[in-house]
């Protein structure tokens, strides 16, 4: 599957302002690969950027329509009218970044009503091309419908990111993720996925991941211990005791999954139970938040999905 051409952007100066950094970038394309004949992962990201399109050789993907809460998605830059719109033009490198964006609807104004979904009205999600520097951040919401995602410093390379919404259109409005790809300047260093394992560490907490997830609805069990002892003191975050952001490898699809059960207080854990749902089979880094005394812990590793 492709993605849908791109109408122009709505807004007359967006499109002006960013039309040189456009035409640097689509110069970028034609620089030759510091390796014969295979592009950087920055220059392929360049390619995307100036398209709006994935990455190159890896179509982008909307979310099919009736596809379950969670199934991998979000490839496409546009979707049911919605549109993810990129304002600010150019991402340094080695520093943070105040990046701003809007999302347009059907009729091609900037939406400012949106549905609170896991306790906030956007999720902004950023991943390197090899699948490190994850990034989950909550933007401010300007009246014109402007979004600012305050980015942590990235690295030289292509970078996706995603928008993950729902519009308050009434109770059965659906989840979108809309993504954008971008190129952040300088020599791109790719960090090799780690081989797939069962168990990580992160601050002190050790998390297991138990069963063998397959493609389509399976089930995954977190169980965090610390000191060789269960934990079960969890503090809710979004509204759950942990939040599972997966992204595959490859075309970079995203699946984002929250543990089944109520919350009540501060006493989650230690075992936590996932409806999984992968779109497709293949190695996917794994990113489970959890909070614990007020501190939120990102515990990383690779699954294997059959």
């Amino acid at each position: 599957m492709t993605a849908s051409p791109l109408r122009p952007l709505s807004r007359g100066w967006l499109l002006a302002s960013c039309v040189p950094v456009l035409l640097v970038l689509g110069m970028a394309v034609s620089v030759p690969a510091s390796s014969p004949g295979a592009p950087t992962a920055a220059t392929a990201a360049t390619a995307a950027t100036a398209s709006g399109a994935g990455m190159p050789g890896m179509p982008g993907m909307a979310h099919p329509a009736g596809a379950p809460e969670g199934l991998g998605r979000g490839l496409a830059a546009e979707q049911d009218g919605y549109r993810l719109n990129v304002v600010t033009c150019g991402v340094p490198a080695g520093r943070p970044t105040a990046f701003r964006f809007t999302i347009t609807g059907p009729g091609g104004a900037p939406v400012t009503d949106f549905a609170v979904h896991q306790t906030k009205k956007l999720h902004f999600y950023a991943i390197r091309t090899d699948l490190t520097g994850f990034q989950h951040l909550h933007p401010e919401l300007a009246d014109d419908g402007t979004w600012t995602a305050d980015l942590a410093a990235l690295t030289p390379g292509g970078w996706r990111l995603y928008a993950d919404f729902v519009p308050n259109t009434g109770p059965h409005a659906p989840e979108l993720v809309l993504s954008r790809t971008v190129a952040v300047p300088g020599q791109d260093a790719p960090v090799p996925l780690p081989a797939p394992a069962g168990s990580t560490t992160v601050d002190g907490y050790t998390v297991d991941l138990s069963a063998r997830p397959m493609a389509g609805a399976h089930q995954l069990v977190a169980s965090i211990s610390r000191d060789g002892r269960p934990v079960t003191d969890l503090q809710p975050y979004l509204d759950a005791y942990a939040h599972l952001s997966a992204f595959h490898e490859g075309d970079q699809a995203l699946a984002h999954l929250h543990p089944t059960g109520t919350v009540d207080g501060d006493h989650g854990g230690p075992t936590l139970t996932f409806q999984a749902l992968f779109a497709e089979p293949g190695d996917w880094r794994v990113f489970l938040q959890f909070r614990t005394a007020g501190q939120l812990h990102t515990a990383e590793l690779t699954l294997h999905v059959d």
